[in-house]
């Protein structure tokens, strides 16, 4: 152990550049560095899972309004066209930015896919809602009503931002 010697600080590896989202006609989030991401613990494990349509801890009547299409949407973000892996980094992103933000209600377009049910993306993000570092931040979603992109879309209700 004599011999042994510190490295010293090593700074942790730059981050991909990730891509932004496709203009939409809600105003988009503001790319930011990827903070709000560090601040947010992993708690996924410690949480109930979240299920299209079902909301632990969150009232009826906020439910009922988000199932609704009730609520206003403070900002969307839209899925066609990407990968797999950039459409995971540009959720993680835009949910960030958007708690970060204090929006509460988001929209975000998946698409249907090009055969009923068959959309990779459509199937990927309930799961993704699921995951670190999102499932920290997201209270419940639903399915989105036809005007929102229906079958195709989730409305996603975020927590609110503790200072």
């Amino acid at each position: 152990m004599r011999d042994v010697q510190t490295l010293g600080h090593v700074p942790p590896p730059p981050e991909a550049d990730l891509p932004d989202p496709l203009p939409q006609a809600v105003p988009q989030p503001v790319a930011s560095d990827p903070a709000p991401l560090r601040r947010i613990a992993p708690v996924a494990h410690a949480l109930p899972p979240l299920e299209k349509g079902r909301a632990p801890g969150v009232d009826k009547r906020t439910a009922e309004r988000l199932r609704q299409g009730d609520r206003p949407i403070e900002a969307r973000l839209d899925l066609h066209g990407m990968t797999r892996e950039s459409a995971h980094r540009a959720l993680i992103r835009f949910v960030a930015d958007s708690f970060d933000a204090g929006r509460r209600c988001i929209l975000v377009v998946t698409g249907k896919g090009t055969r009923e049910g068959s959309g990779v993306l459509r199937a990927e993000v309930p799961h993704w809602l699921n995951g670190d570092p999102i499932r920290g931040m997201v209270l419940t979603f639903a399915q989105a009503k036809p005007w929102h992109g229906g079958d195709g879309a989730l409305y996603l209700l975020l927590k609110r931002r503790r200072s």
